[in-house]
């Protein structure tokens, strides 16, 4: 690709698109893997002798650590350096993979989970933090964004047909062996051709009090929500856990105003901008893992797809996600305030997910479900591409790995809520209906069967309309939080930096960042 003229292409690692294929690839396999192992559940479940009740915790175990140390892992990577961390999280979560598709006990597989979590909190923020310090122009940091916010869309689609091949056609294990061949080829290649700049490198000390007390917070707040799901809202230990989150978490904020080198600078989250796009980001999440579960269960068991046809019925998402994200998002993003790209984005995904309001027991998979996936694939790619960008552009080059794993935590925080939340309301909208239809279906199975699947099919177009109002909610807060011009314009001035989120002494930054 060729560069764009200016200062910043003087400078650049000649080598920065090598390097993005390795990144994007390492950013695909943690991606994929929160969907692929869902697919694989039930045949491990069954192999490995894992309760009903303690099977959640394949899923709990890495959501805990990874949400719980994604401010920790990105603040490692400005400290100990972000290609040594990106390289130390591939090698661990290849060996935790390994460890998980050996597993021959439930603790084994838990613990497994568990680790891959650790390593994917080290992993995502120093990949993307990457991008933010290596693709500095303008115009090359729109087309690179393009591309890892096309697979940080579609990558959870992704796995969903990944681990449907696997598990149907060889084994549950290999759904966790697949990473090992990602993890090597990109730990290969980054200590081959990645070059982080000297400059990015912060030699602060690190803030311990900090560290425990986000992880505790952050950990509380997760699990909380997973509790929330199986448990319900009223639960003595879901209140519990939410109470203790509010509290770790504001001591955090506290903390984090008075010590000389915190974890999380405030000034990353206060910025007008990046708080609004946090707050968007983990809002359209929310309604995109509801979606994802939705989806999953009414092809398979409403319309009884197999696991490899659920994992194809998405590809026209994976599709809209890719060409919203590289060829509106990518170039438009230099050109365009971030807002009007969002904004629209999140508009037009909200438009999908009403279309699949609709949903029968018997509807036409090319009639609904495939417009409404489109749709939703489009606006999130234009939609999640600036967002990303806008994230990082601003920030100290000492601090991009920690603004990075802010974008992460928004995510993870919001899928965590978005499985909840939408699962609790689903859940008791099926409930209700069933009771209230079941008598009318007589004694007949087939009938009472009839009446369960469209109790199920009520409950997900009731969840799927709440996600419909997250979603606007989100296009509502992108509008109007964020406020910067399009990001290829250059920022000079100490007024225009304050506009832009900025300080005077981040003029240097900004200047190469736009």
């Amino acid at each position: 690709m060729p560069d764009s003229p200016g200062t910043a292409d003087r400078t650049a690692d000649p080598r920065r698109w090598k390097a993005l294929t390795f990144i994007a690839l390492a950013q695909l396999m943690v991606v994929l893997d929160a969907t692929i192992v869902n697919i694989a559940l039930p045949s491990a479940q069954t192999d490995l002798g894992i309760s009903s009740g303690s099977r959640q915790w394949v899923i709990t175990a890495y959501a805990l650590a990874f949400g719980g140390l994604l401010l920790f892992g990105g603040r490692v990577a400005d400290l100990w350096g972000r290609r040594r961390t990106f390289v130390t999280g591939l090698i661990g979560f290849a060996a935790a993979s390994a460890l998980g598709g050996a597993a021959v006990t439930p603790a084994m597989m838990f613990g497994a989970r568990a680790l891959q979590g650790v390593f994917g909190a080290l992993l995502a923020p120093a990949a993307l933090s990457l991008l933010a310090v290596m693709f500095t122009d303008g115009r090359e940091r729109a087309k690179a964004f393009g591309i890892y916010g096309a697979i940080a869309g579609g990558g959870g689609a992704i796995g969903l047909i990944l681990g449907g091949v696997l598990t149907e056609y060889l084994d549950w294990r290999w759904t966790f062996y697949v990473n090992i061949p990602f993890a090597a080829i990109a730990a290969l290649g980054a200590l081959a051709v990645i070059r982080e700049p000297s400059a990015a490198r912060n030699n602060s000390s690190l803030d311990v009090p900090g560290v425990l007390l986000s992880t505790l917070g952050l950990v509380s707040l997760v699990y909380g929500f997973t509790r929330a799901e199986s448990d319900g809202w009223t639960d003595g230990l879901t209140v519990a856990l939410f109470v203790a989150s509010a509290v770790l978490l504001s001591t955090f904020a506290r903390v984090e105003s008075r010590v000389r080198a915190p974890l999380l600078p405030l000034r990353v989250v206060a910025d007008r901008n990046r708080g609004g796009v946090y707050l968007s980001l983990g809002l359209a999440v929310i309604a995109m893992f509801g979606l994802f579960l939705f989806l999953t269960y009414y092809l398979q068991v409403v319309k009884g797809y197999s696991p490899v046809e659920t994992g194809v019925a998405f590809l026209p998402m994976i599709a809209g996600m890719i060409t919203g994200s590289t060829q509106i998002g990518a170039r438009l993003m230099t050109r365009v305030r971030p807002r009007l790209l969002m904004g629209p984005g999140f508009l037009v995904a909200s438009l999908g997910m009403l279309l699949l309001t609709q949903l029968e027991t018997d509807s036409s998979y090319v009639a609904l479900i495939l417009p409404a996936q489109l749709m939703l694939g489009l606006g999130m790619g234009t939609a999640f591409m600036p967002a990303m960008s806008l994230a990082t552009v601003g920030v100290h080059a000492q601090d991009s790995g920690v603004a990075s794993a802010m974008v992460n935590t928004s995510q993870q925080v919001g899928g965590a809520i978005g499985t909840a939340l939408l699962n609790t309301i689903a859940a008791g909208t099926t409930t209700a209906w069933v009771a209230d239809h079941i008598a009318a279906a007589g004694s007949s199975p087939q009938a009472q069967q009839l009446v369960r699947l469209q109790g199920m099919v009520e409950g997900y177009t009731t969840a799927i309309w709440w996600a419909v109002g997250i979603l606007l909610t989100s296009a509502t807060l992108a509008v109007t939080l964020v406020t910067t011009r399009g990001q290829g314009t250059p920022v000079t001035s100490s007024d225009e930096l304050r506009k832009d989120g900025g300080s005077p002494d981040d003029a240097p930054v900004l200047a190469a960042m736009h």
